[in-house]
């Protein structure tokens, strides 16, 4: 059972590393288009952050949804990120229990 549990941990572990950092690109990004630093009408720009946004957002609404109404702030990355830790040491445990 080791040999398919181990790299499909392997695997689930580098996709959440990969989805992390596109959670801060697009975080980041958001940042800079609200401050006027790069502009959407810059066509890389705008495929990048049409990018993250399509893949994020199904993730984050939900959350945004429970979160409170903080103005402009929105937490709901940190708490993304920090539940797909979570997952992630979960999933480290069990494997490790070989389970």
């Amino acid at each position: 059972m080791d040999v398919i549990l181990i790299p499909l941990f392997n695997i689930i572990s580098m996709v959440v590393r990969m989805y992390v950092w596109i959670i801060i690109i697009g975080a980041l990004l958001t940042w800079l288009v609200n401050f006027n630093v790069v502009n959407t009408s810059n066509q890389l720009v705008y495929m990048v952050g049409n990018f993250c946004f399509r893949l994020t957002e199904p993730a984050l609404r939900p959350i945004r949804n429970f979160l409170p109404n903080l103005g402009g702030i929105d937490l709901s990355p940190v708490v993304l990120i920090l539940g797909l830790y979570f997952v992630q040491g979960v999933l480290a445990r069990l494997v490790a229990s070989g389970i």
